[in-house]
Order: structure tokens, then C-alpha cells, then sequence
């Protein structure tokens, strides 16, 4: 198409062109000033003058482009006075033109007009028109693109613009674009397994990945908290010959950290040295932020000095802040605000909105309320606005000291300061409002958090159903439930939008992104997964407990078995409070069978059941006279619990005295082998005290008392009562008086019918002095003796 006679009228003389070929391009290096600066007023003429759809504008800008350079195309791009459509023409044919072509000077001058103008639709119709006038679209024009939509946050335009590139314009995206969109991807939560198939199609196509490729994949699987994945990647981009960079290195040693692999995290930190890539400051901080997070503050602090004193580290202000963060998270507050102190004295360094914001954290943890508000203030003062994070931990420092007019008012201030109130903010304030029992305010302080798009989270709806269910508001409680997990259920949600039943689980799902991905269709996986996270939520183990604790606490056993069994149907994860309920509730029911039953579930299925679980087995065996049957239970468990086998000769020999009738002398090895292996608990062995008591067998529960005392083992004070009561009734004071010293010296304080019992049984069977040297004891050690005796009492003490 050539250039109209009106058009041409623009352009200087020296710049027309007489019919025929066009002349060859002049180079460059050989344009004068002069001429390049004519060019450049000829160019902004054009652009300014001529309506940017018009069909002849790529013509003409061919006529100006042997006059053109870089720069000049550079800075009519930056001219803010131009149409900015004109403009996104001007870069489409720069970057059409292998002279004027300069990727990064050009992407970086036409992102902001993307972003400025939301011109986006300006691009395709230029691309269009290109396309139309035989031109392939160039790649740089989706590059700008996607990377002006993920700036603005604008994920599902950025991945629209990928999925049109090749879909609708046969445009082949470069290893730049492809991380452009995982990037996107990764960063927009819950798009990883897209991330991947993308990377798998990417591939497959004949892009070879970079290093950078590699380095957003593995961010991604990091964050997904999947770091085996993430470290089989790693071993994949060494096996293609891309050198793993500190940026590498530091992504997964930060996952390492996070997921509690600190041996493996050093064992990282060490190979880097090895391999020549020393760990920066980053690296450092991320591993001692992951010491500090795992309750190892010392151990930071102790590699925090061999670093300074080998001079490869300087604690800078990022570094501090771990540090603080961790004496914190330790509960070691004193030692976290003087190390404040130390940042303060630093010349070079001084506190940023992070800092404060953990110092704010800190002051509230420790109940210094006051204190918190002071950093507030004070990093106000100092020209830093704070963010929601920042209110968050006030709000909920004010909601934990019960302060909820101060948490309403603080609420107020964010809302009045255009500080975004997120999930965190709405959540703390629900659980704040539930803790006092506030209920009615609490569901209208939810309802306002949906009103606004705000989703609700797990803990949001687990704390809610156990507010109502505390409130005996047991049918709103059902009904908030059934939202959630209708509502809110992917696998229903995936089932009702494809429709059909073939989404199950995060494998399956995991395939079916892969081949939506393979087939073209990015951007439809995309919408799929974004579908799930913005559908809300799926119930957690937290919130079936929170049920089941509901459903037991009203007696409803039967329907609290039924939920049981549903999950177990749908392959949800049960955890051992889910088990522990029920078989607790189950026995308080006398429904020993359908206890054992569980109980029978965990093992079979290749779990241990919690000490929980096994004391209150034994304990219901004991109550039913089935003592045997709970020692054998606990015989049984020691294997697991020591990782020994069932034979092993310790058990075994314990278990034959058990056997032959000689349950102290079992006690005594069982107590051998909690000591060898450093596992000392007074479970089980005042459980079976009880049951001895239990089942009349007086005597041989004094020996057990006896051996507990020997061994420095605590007796709990149920022991004690039952003990001395039955020592009582025997007529055996004089054991019962010794248990009764054993609860001084322990510092318990027992029920006044048992210490009166005593000491009346001392009295009636003539051992008033005993008696009186008894009450004088307890009277050393605390007990108001004259309120603690009954009358009757007083006067078999004190009367002649």
C-alpha cells in the first residue's frame, strides 16, 4: 500500500521518495545530527497528525524509517503528547524493522503507555492491521503485553494475551514469553500445575528453558510447600546443563527452611561454596530466618558470629529483623528489643516498616500493648504508611487483651485510611468477637467480608461453627457448614462446570490441566483453576473435628459415626484429634466395641494411635475390669513407640514377669526401658494404679505407688484420693498416711472428705497424735485447717 499525496505533503523534502525501488537504508553511524533530529520532527508530525487506524500509517512510517534510528524511535515513544495508539503503531513497526528494532530500550518506553492508557485493545488492532498488511506479528508485541498486565496484577489479561499470541495470531512465543506467563502464573496463587503443563508444553515445542525458567518454576513449587518437586526440577536443570545460580539456591534453601529440613538446608549452604557459587546476604538471612522459625536461636546466633568473624557476612538491616523475629517467635522478648537497640546504634542502618511491624508484633505478644501502639506512632512519624499486615497485628494484639472496642476502632481507622482489610483483618476480628461470646456480631462482621469479595477462609468458617456451637446454636451451625462445603467444594465445583463427574483429586486434576495445556487451551485451564480459588474454600480437618467435637458434645454418636465414615469414604486425611473424639466420646458411652473398632482402623490402615487415644482405652478397660487387657494393649504398643521389634528381649522379659502374676517387677523393666530411651511418662502406670484399686487389689497397687515414688515418677492426685481412700477403708493408715505426706510434699491440695476421712479413721482407731502431727503438716504447708474440718472432725482432734 503506498503513501497518499496528503501525507507525503507532511514529510520534508528531503525525504520523499521518487517513484520506483526504495532507496537502500543509510546506516546509523552515518546519519547527521541534523538530519536524524529532521527525521525525528518529521516523525512526531506524522504520529500527531494522522489518525493512528489509518491503513497508510505503516507505509509512510517505511518511507521515514531510513531517516530513523533507535533513539529516535525512542523518544517519540516516551512523547506523553502523542495518541498513545499512534504510539503502540510506532513500537509494532519498530520492532517489525531489524534497523530500528532495540527490544528492551522499546518494551521499556511502551509498558507504561499500556499501563497508563489500558491500551491494550489499541495493540491487537495494530497487530491486526499488521497481520492484514502480510506482516508476522512480532513477539515483542505480546511480551509487552503480558508483562504491562502482570505489573497491573491483571493475571487473566496476561494470560489471554498468551493464549491470542498463538492461537489467534500463529505467533511462536520465545523463552522470554514463556517465563513472562509463568511468572504470571506462579505469582497468581493456585496456578502452579498450569505453571507446569506450560513448562512440559514448552518443551516439548523445542523452546529450551533458561535458568530463569527454572528459577520461577521452582519459586513456584516452593511456595506450593512441594519442595521434593521442587528439588527434582533443580536436579533436572543441572541434568540440561543450566548452572543454578545464587537466586537458585536461595529459593530452595528458603523452602528447605520453611518445610523444616535445616540439615538439608545446610547440606545446600555447603555445596554452594563447593560449587563456586558463594552464598550472598540473602542466602545467609534466609537460612538463619529458618533456624530462628524452628526455635534454634542460639545455633543462628552461634553462626551469625563464625560469620562475622570470617568476614564473608555483614548484618544488615534484613538480617536484624530475622534475628528479632526469632527471639520473638522463642518467646525471648527481652533479648529481642535489645537487639533492637543494637539497630539503633548501627550508623548505616536503620529501621523500615518491616522492622517496626515485627517490633509491633513482639510488644503485643508480650502484653505490652502500650508499647506496640509507641512503634506505631512512631514509624508513622517517620513517614512510613502502614500497611494491613501492620494493623492486623494491632488488631489482633487488641482482640487477644479482649480490647474489642479499641479492635472496632482500629478497624474504622483502616477503613477511613483506604488501608485494604483483607481475610486476616475479618478473621481475627471473628474470632476476637467469639471469644467473648459475641456471636451475633461476629456472623454480621462475615457477612460484610462476603458483601465485598472478601473470601472466607478455613479458619474463618472453623472458628464461626465452633462459636455457634458453643452457643448451642447447633442448627446454624450445620447450615454454615453445608455452605461451605457445597458451596465450596472443588471436586463439586469441577463436576458442575464440566459436566461430568470426572474430577476427583488434585492428580486428576493435575492431568487435566496437562491436557487442556497441550491442546491450546491455556487460557481455559487458567479459568478453570482461578474458578476453584475464587469459589471459596474446602473444609479441613479443623473444621470435621470441630463437627464431630459438636455432634459427641449433644450425644449424637450415631451421626458423628456416619460423618466419620463419609470421610473416610472420600479419602479425606483424618488426623489423630478426629480419632481421639469419637473413640473418647465412644467409651464415655460404654460403647467399647465401636471404639475398638476405630482404634483397630489406625492400625490397620499403618498408623500409631496418640498417647491420647491409648490412655483412654486403657482407662475404659480398667473401668470395665479388664486389666489385663489394658497392660496387654500397652505391651503391645511399645514396639511402635520404641521402634523395636515385638520380641525384642526387654518387652519380652517385662512382658513374661506380667504373666507369672508379677505386675511391679513388669513395672519396674517397663520404667527401664521409658528411661533408656529418654521417654519417661507417669502414663501408663497410674492408669493401671487405678485399675488395681478398681478391681480390690490394694496391695499390689501400693507397690506401684511405691516403685512410681522410687523411680521420681509424678503420681497424679486421682491416684492418691483413690489410694487413700481404699487404704482407709482397709484399715491400713499407716500407708494411707504416707500417701497423704506424699501430697504435701508434692505441694496437691486434696478434697476436704479426703484429708477429714483420714484424719478421723486416725482418731477412732487411737492415733489422735498421729493424727494431730497429720494436720499440723498440712498446716505448715497451706491448708487453712480451721476452715478445711468438718466439726465432727475438730472434735475427735481436739476434744478430750
Amino acid at each position: 500500500m503506498r503513501c497518499s499525496a496528503a501525507v507525503r505533503s507532511l514529510l520534508p523534502l528531503s525525504l520523499h521518495s521518487p517513484a520506483g525501488p526504495a532507496p537502500s537504508p543509510i546506516h546509523t553511524s552515518a546519519l547527521p545530527l541534523a538530519a536524524e533530529l529532521e527525521a525525528g520532527d518529521a516523525l512526531h508530525a506524522l504520529l500527531s497528525t494522522l489518525p493512528p487506524s489509518l491503513p497508510s500509517l505503516f507505509p509512510c512510517l517505511s518511507l521515514l524509517s531510513r531517516r530513523l534510528t533507535p533513539h529516535s524511535v525512542a523518544d517519540a515513544l516516551l512523547c506523553d503528547a502523542l495518541p498513545p495508539a499512534s504510539r503502540i503503531r510506532l513500537f509494532l513497526f519498530s520492532a517489525l524493522t531489524p534497523r530500528l528494532r532495540s527490544p528492551l530500550l522499546h518494551s521499556r518506553a511502551v509498558v507504561p503507555i499500556l499501563l497508563a492508557t489500558d491500551a491494550d485493545a489499541a495493540m491487537y488492532d495494530a497487530i491486526a492491521d499488521a497481520q492484514a498488511a502480510g506482516l508476522q506479528p512480532p513477539t515483542a508485541a505480546f511480551e509487552a503485553l503480558i508483562f504491562a498486565h502482570a505489573s497491573a496484577g491483571r493475571h487473566h489479561e496476561a494470560v489471554e494475551a498468551f493464549s491470542r499470541m498463538e492461537g489467534e495470531f500463529g505467533c511462536r512465543p520465545t523463552t522470554f514469553v514463556y517465563n513472562a506467563v509463568l511468572r504470571v502464573l506462579v505469582a497468581s496463587g493456585g496456578a502452579v500445575p498450569l505453571a507446569l503443563a506450560l513448562y512440559n508444553r514448552m518443551v516439548a515445542a523445542g523452546c529450551l528453558p533458561n535458568r530463569a525458567t527454572y528459577n520461577v518454576l521452582i519459586h513456584g513449587l516452593c511456595k506450593r510447600g512441594t519442595p521434593v518437586d521442587a528439588l527434582k526440577l533443580f536436579d533436572e536443570m543441572i541434568s540440561r546443563g543450566i548452572t543454578p545460580n545464587v537466586k537458585t539456591h536461595t529459593i530452595l534453601l528458603s523452602s528447605m527452611c520453611n518445610a523444616g529440613q535445616l540439615k538439608e538446608a545446610e547440606n545446600l549452604l555447603h555445596s554452594m561454596e563447593d560449587k563456586g557459587c558463594p552464598p550472598d546476604e540473602v542466602t545467609y538471612n534466609a537460612f538463619l530466618s529458618g533456624l530462628c522459625k524452628a526455635g534454634r536461636v542460639d545455633e543462628a546466633i552461634e553462626r551469625l558470629e563464625a560469620l562475622r568473624h570470617t568476614g564473608t557476612f555483614v548484618l544488615g538491616l534484613k538480617g536484624y529483623s530475622c534475628l528479632i523475629d526469632g527471639l520473638f517467635l522463642a518467646g525471648r522478648y527481652e533479648e529481642g528489643f535489645q537487639c533492637y537497640m543494637e539497630v539503633l546504634e548501627q550508623a548505616d542502618v536503620s529501621p523500615d516498616i518491616v522492622l517496626y511491624t515485627i517490633m509491633i508484633r513482639g510488644c503485643a505478644e508480650a502484653g505490652r500493648t502500650n508499647d506496640a501502639f509507641a512503634f506505631f506512632d512512631e514509624m508513622k512519624e517517620k513517614g512510613f504508611t502502614p500497611d494491613t499486615f501492620c494493623y492486623n497485628t494491632l488488631l489482633k494484639a487488641l482482640c487477644d487483651a479482649g480490647d474489642l472496642d479499641g479492635a472496632r476502632s482500629l478497624m474504622s481507622e483502616m477503613v477511613r485510611n483506604n488501608v485494604v482489610l483483607d481475610i486476616h483483618t475479618y478473621t481475627t476480628m471473628i474470632i476476637g468477637l467469639c471469644k467473648e461470646q459475641l456471636v451475633d456480631e461476629a456472623m454480621q462482621v462475615f457477612d460484610g467480608m462476603v458483601e465485598v469479595g472478601c473470601h472466607p477462609s478455613v479458619m474463618t468458617y472453623n472458628v464461626l461453627i465452633d462459636g455457634l456451637y458453643r452457643a448451642h446454636r447447633l442448627e446454624e451451625a450445620r447450615m454454615l457448614f453445608y455452605k461451605m462445603e457445597v458451596g465450596n467444594n472443588p471436586s463439586l465445583f469441577l463436576r458442575l462446570t464440566l459436566g461430568a463427574n470426572q474430577v476427583r483429586d488434585s492428580e486428576t486434576l493435575q492431568k487435566l490441566v496437562e491436557s487442556m495445556c497441550q491442546s491450546g487451551q491455556v487460557l481455559k485451564a487458567y479459568k478453570l483453576l482461578r474458578g476453584i480459588i475464587d469459589s471459596g474454600v474446602v473444609p479441613d480437618v479443623v473444621t470435621y473435628n470441630t463437627l464431630l467435637n459438636g455432634l459427641c458434645k449433644v450425644r449424637n454418636l450415631d451421626g458423628a459415626l456416619r460423618l466419620f465414615r463419609e470421610l473416610q469414604v472420600k479419602g479425606f486425611p483424618l488426623d489423630e484429634i478426629t480419632y481421639g473424639t469419637l473413640i473418647d466420646s465412644l467409651l464415655r458411652a460404654h460403647r467399647y466395641n465401636d471404639a475398638l473398632t476405630l482404634f483397630q482402623d489406625i492400625l490397620h490402615s499403618g498408623g500409631t494411635p496418640s498417647m491420647p487415644i491409648y490412655n483412654s482405652m486403657m482407662r475404659s478397660l480398667c473401668r470395665m475390669q479388664k486389666l489385663s487387657q489394658a497392660i496387654n494393649l500397652w505391651f503391645d504398643h511399645l514396639p511402635r513407640k520404641y521402634n523395636l521389634l515385638a520380641q525384642d528381649e526387654v518387652i519380652s522379659s517385662a512382658r513374661k514377669k506380667f504373666e507369672e502374676g508379677c505386675l511391679h517387677e513388669a513395672v519396674r523393666e517397663l520404667i527401664k526401658i521409658d528411661q533408656e530411651y529418654g521417654s519417661v511418662n507417669s502414663c501408663p502406670y497410674t492408669i493401671w494404679l487405678i485399675g488395681l484399686i478398681q478391681a480390690g487389689r490394694i496391695e499390689d497397687a501400693l507397690k506401684i505407688f511405691h516403685i512410681l515414688e522410687e523411680s521420681g515418677i509424678d503420681i497424679t492426685p486421682a491416684c492418691c484420693v483413690h489410694l487413700s481412700k481404699y487404704l482407709c477403708l482397709e484399715g491400713n493408715l499407716g500407708a494411707a498416711v504416707d500417701v497423704m505426706l506424699y501430697t504435701l510434699k508434692k505441694g496437691f491440695t486434696m478434697r476436704r472428705y479426703v484429708g477429714n476421712r483420714l484424719l478421723c479413721s486416725l482418731c477412732i482407731h487411737h492415733r489422735r497424735k498421729d493424727a494431730q502431727a497429720l494436720a499440723w503438716r498440712m498446716h505448715l504447708v497451706g491448708y487453712d485447717m480451721d476452715a478445711y474440718l468438718h466439726e465432727s472432725t475438730k472434735g475427735l482432734l481436739y476434744n478430750q
